[in-house]
């Protein structure tokens, strides 16, 4: 997959897309792609949902997957509303690709993102913040 030149112009096209339908700018698409291309293991997830428009949910870092990684976001999005913020409430597009960008974060950085995912929750509950 990482040397099928006709997946990687139609994956580059698409993560460009995707960042323009997510309202970020050239500087995030070329620092994206570049992420991206250096991770074999996200490309194929990414390359894998372009293609079948599902998750392969292969790959995970210390046992996170980019579909926990967008549920983790989707709770932080819920309690971004009840704060008036809704830049991805219609924005599926931007969803999916801060979930990738959040995977290939992660794999630099995974105790820092794991901490993340184990402690902030966009769910408010009792004593949350005692």
């Amino acid at each position: 997959m990482i040397g099928d030149k006709n997946m990687e112009e139609r994956a580059y096209r698409w993560a460009q897309e995707l960042c323009r339908y997510a309202g970020e700018g050239e500087a995030f698409f070329m620092d994206f792609w570049k992420r991206l291309r250096q991770s074999q293991n996200i490309y194929k997830e990414f390359t894998y949902y372009l293609e079948h428009q599902t998750f392969l949910c292969e790959y995970k870092v210390q046992g996170y997957g980019v579909v926990d990684i967008m549920v983790w976001q989707m709770d932080h999005f819920k309690a971004q509303l009840d704060r008036g913020k809704d830049d991805m409430k219609n924005n599926g597009d931007k969803m999916l690709l801060m979930a990738f960008d959040t995977l290939l974060k992660m794999e630099r950085e995974p105790a820092r993102y794991v901490e993340l995912m184990q402690t902030e929750t966009g769910t408010d509950y009792q004593d949350k913040y005692v």
